[in-house]
Parts: C-alpha cells; structure tokens; sequence
C-alpha cells in the first residue's frame, strides 16, 4: 500500500513537472473558440438551459455531453482565464497515469513494470496534444472513464453480480458520453480476459471444446458493451454527416483510405518510438505504392509472431491488438476532416504498446546478468527523457502563432498549418503577416474555404472589397452551407452598396445558423435604412464596419 502512494505521487509529480507551463498558456484560435471562449452555451456556467443544449447539440460535428458539461463547470468556476482550464487537462492527465498504473498492477501484481508504463503513458511527448490543448478536454476525460471502467471490470471478474457489472456499464456509458472513441472497450476486455485475467485459459485436459465455449461465454457477457457500442457509433457517424465533418466516397475513395490508414498504423509506431517532429496538423496526401505495401509488410510482420509467441508472452499480443483495434475508428476508414493523422489519436492505443514494452523489456533485462539493476537504471533514464522532451513539446502549444509556426517548420506542404497560422496572427492584429501564409496555403491547396474565407477576411477589413468578393464567392461555391463564409460575403456586398444581394447572404447565414444573430441584426440594418434612406440615426446601414 505505502509502494502504491510512493508510487502514485511520483507519477503526479512528474506529470506536474512536465507539463506545468501550460498554466501560463493562451487559449488556441483551433478549436478552442467553438469549444469555450466564443460559445455562448459553455461561457454561461452550468444552467438547465446549457445542460439540455450538451444533450441535443451537435455542435462541432460531435456528440459529447459529458465533454461540454465539463467545459461548463470549468467556465463556472475559472471564468475564461485560460490557465486554470488547462490545469484541470493537466490533473486529469495526471490521474489517468495513476489510474493505469493501479489497475494494471491490480491485474497483473507486477508494480514495477505497471509503474513503467504508466509513467510512460503520463510523460510520452505524443500525449501533449491531449492535455496541453483545451479543446481535446475530450480526450483525458474519455480515458479516465475508460480505465475506471477497467477497474470496475476487474472487480466484477472477482465478485460478478448485476452491482458490479452495473458499474462496468456506467463507466462504459460515461466514456462514451466524453468521446465515441471509447466504442472499442468492449473488444479490449475481451483481450484483458486473455491476459493478465487468464479467463480464457484451458481446463487441465486442454479441451478446445470447453475454451469455445468459455469464449463464447465472455462474448455473451459484453452483449449489452456492444450494444452501447453501436448505438455510439451510429450517433456519430450521424452527428458527423449532420455537421459536414465526415468526406464522402466520392471526394476519397476507399482505396486510398485505405492506404492511408496503414502508413497511419506504421507512422504511429515510429512517432512513438522515435517523437520526433510532432506537428498538431499533418496535412492529408497521397500514398504511394512503396509507402502502404511497406506499412502493410511490417504491420503482417508483427501481427504474425505475436500471434506465434500468443502462449509464451501474452502481453505481447494483448498490448498489439490493443494498438490495433482501438485506433481502428479514428484510423481514416471513416475519414473526418482533412488529417492524415493525429498525435491526440494515440492517448489510448499507446497504453497498449506501453503495456508490451514493460513487460517485454521486464522479461529481456531479467535474463541479463545486472538485470535488477540495468531495469530500474535503463527506466529511469527513458522516463527522465521522455520527460525532457514532453517539457519542450508542451512550450509549443504556448499560444496559437507558436503553435502553427512550429507544425509548419517540422512539416512540408501543410496547408492547414498555414491556414490556421494566418488565422492566428490576425487574430493578434497582424494581418499583414497573415495574408503570405493563406496566399501559401491556397498555392498547395486551391479549394481550401478557410483560406479564401480569412484571406477574403483580411482584405474586407483593409477595404480591398473586389478582392474580398472574390475569395468570399469562391469559398461560399465550395461549401454552399457555411453560415460564416455567407456571413462575410454580406458584409463585404453590403459595403460595395448591392444591399438586395448583401441581403441574401444575410438570410441564409441566419438560416444555417440561427443561433448567430449577427446577420439578423444585419438584415434589420438595411431594412431599416431602405425604410428611411436619409436616417442618420443608428439603426441605418454603416458602411466599412
């Protein structure tokens, strides 16, 4: 008991370390505007009328209650200071390291190599994105659902009974009510079951039958997990398609999502081994023929001696099909938005490559001759490290400009980068040094509507308003139902003086989004000065505004 409190409050202590200068941080211009600071249903606090709004909604392309509940009670208590939002990413990043670390030695009776894990899973540099960005609030409070739900599972595996399985479904249901990512739980308790539950394992006459039917068993009894699963699942890809966010068949084609998905699994692999060059954007293009047969060729590899080695080193195939299985619905089959890939995908999956690497590492130092001593020594200096280079990554995210700067620095061709790193400076009042960066994003990827849409932006508010119509036409023909790119489209013909067409923006932005109520008050502002042209009074149109 004294080891498991040492423990826990080195693991604290180090994530607190590492991530300690997000308290001094920025809200970003991605994401976190839609999920806080500019939305009027979560900067109220927590009322009755924001709570039926986190059920209802699907704002933001997806169905999480619990995740803008929790945005809520922060907004509630902190305000908008954007330090004590990220504290609370931090604390729940720091008791979702604990938590791994309890039940898996709980499962496992192995403190050592659970702590290794779970100090890896606390201070891997790929898990910045998760705590360190506001917006993936989602994330560290899906995961801590998550694993009490394993907790609760491992003691329904001791004493089952409906109270206990009770448990299992609640934590299940809260997950899923944080981020539908958590839909594979299910299938990763059913590898737990074969290790370190060992509730697969034959009777002493080794009968197939009998562990066939012991499957079948454990199968029969996560029926109503599944079924949560699948409701979840058809929630989102609904939510989703509502909310634009899902590309359709015939702008991406299964194959190359396909393709994409195994160099996906592969890059994972080596961006957690090797964190170099991690961007909050990589930018989605085309895969050649080498990249995928190769990906496809080491993920065979793997698979087969896991699968070869299953009786030997079970923690082998559970932390691999662990990695598999639980990336499967974020892994680009279903492709939302315009990422190839995604450090925040990993904050699951990577449990299960921690999980072989501990006890794989474990057993190969054991067998050396100073093993008791190279495994806490080789241990230490790994998490000493990770720490070092989640402390650098952590000062990227230190504001929006900082941010894209960095992603399009590490990467090529980042359209999105560029995008949001115009976005972002101005929004600092620097517009001049926006406007080379969306003309760059455009140049790599001409049918981008953010870029026309904040280029079209920048040159309204410098009074270019030809060159503004321009970018807004363009934006408004490739996504006919963004409220905000007809919106500004208004403002711009409103400014040019062609009232009747201003007009017409005006009401279908108000129409997409009735909740805005900026192009009402636009719309009240020509009728009004149509009813009285000379009116010099404030109701009247205002020009340049």
């Amino acid at each position: 008991m004294r080891r498991d409190v040492l423990f826990a409050v080195l693991l604290v202590a180090a994530t607190l370390a590492a991530y300690c200068p997000v308290v001094g941080h920025d809200f970003v211009v991605y994401d976190d505007p839609v999920y806080v600071f500019e939305n009027p249903h979560v900067r109220s606090g927590l009322t009755w009328d924001g709570l039926c709004w986190a059920f209802t909604t699907d704002h933001a392309a997806n169905w999480h209650p619990a995740t803008w509940i929790s945005h809520m009670i922060d907004c509630q208590w902190f305000g908008l200071r954007p330090g004590w939002h990220h504290l609370v990413g931090v604390l729940l990043h720091a008791a979702n390291s604990v938590l791994l670390y309890l039940v898996l030695k709980q499962m496992t009776q192995a403190a050592g190599r659970s702590l290794l894990a779970a100090a890896l899973f606390a201070l891997h540099p790929l898990h910045v994105e998760s705590v360190a960005w506001v917006a993936e609030r989602k994330d560290v409070l899906s995961t801590l659902f998550w694993l009490l739900t394993m907790a609760a599972y491992a003691r329904y595996v001791r004493r089952p009974g409906w109270k206990t399985y009770g448990a299992v479904l609640a934590g299940f249901t809260l997950g899923l009510l944080s981020k539908p990512m958590v839909v594979t739980l299910p299938a990763v308790l059913l590898l737990l079951d074969f290790w370190p539950l060992g509730r697969l394992a034959q009777d002493a006459a080794g009968s197939k039958t009998t562990s066939g039917k012991r499957l079948a068993h454990l199968v029969l009894e996560k029926v109503p997990l599944f079924t949560l699963s699948v409701l979840s699942g058809i929630i989102t890809l609904l939510t989703q398609s509502r909310g634009g966010a899902v590309a359709s068949y015939e702008s991406l084609s299964l194959g190359p999502r396909a393709a994409n998905a195994l160099v996906a699994y592969a890059a994972y692999l080596q961006k957690t081994a090797w964190p170099a060059g991690l961007a909050v954007l990589y930018p989605l293009r085309d895969v050649s023929v080498w990249q995928w047969s190769a990906a496809a060729a080491i993920l065979a590899a793997v698979t087969a001696v896991v699968l070869w080695q299953r009786n030997r080193t079970p923690y082998l195939a559970v932390g691999w099909f662990w990695y598999l299985v639980t990336l499967l619905p974020v892994i680009g089959l279903v492709q939302v938005g315009v990422q190839s890939m995604a450090d925040r995908y990993t904050y699951i999956p990577s449990v299960g490559i921690f999980i072989a690497f501990a006890w794989a590492g474990g057993d190969l130092v054991a067998r050396l001759r100073f093993g008791r001593i190279a495994l806490p020594v080789g241990a230490g200096i790994l998490v000493l490290v990770c720490l070092g280079l989640t402390r650098t990554q952590v000062g990227f995210w230190r504001d929006s400009v900082t941010l894209f700067k960095h992603a399009v620095e590490v990467t090529d061709e980042n359209y999105g980068a560029q995008v949001n790193l115009g976005a972002a400076l101005r929004y600092q009042g620097r517009p001049d040094e926006a406007l080379p960066h969306l003309r760059e994003a455009l140049r790599i990827c001409p049918g981008h509507v953010q870029a026309h849409r904040n280029l079209g932006a920048i040159l309204l508010e410098q009074g270019r308003l030809d060159d503004a119509i321009v970018h807004f036409r363009a934006a408004v023909g490739l996504q006919p139902n963004n409220a905000s790119t007809h919106f500004y489209l208004g403002l711009a013909l409103e400014q040019r003086g062609q009232l009747e067409a201003a007009a017409a923006h005006y009401r279908k932005a108000a129409a997409l989004a009735p909740e805005r109520l900026e192009a009402s008050r636009c719309l009240a502002r020509i009728a009004a000065g149509r009813a009285d042209p000379e009116s010099d009074d404030d109701g009247g149109p205002r020009r340049g505004r």
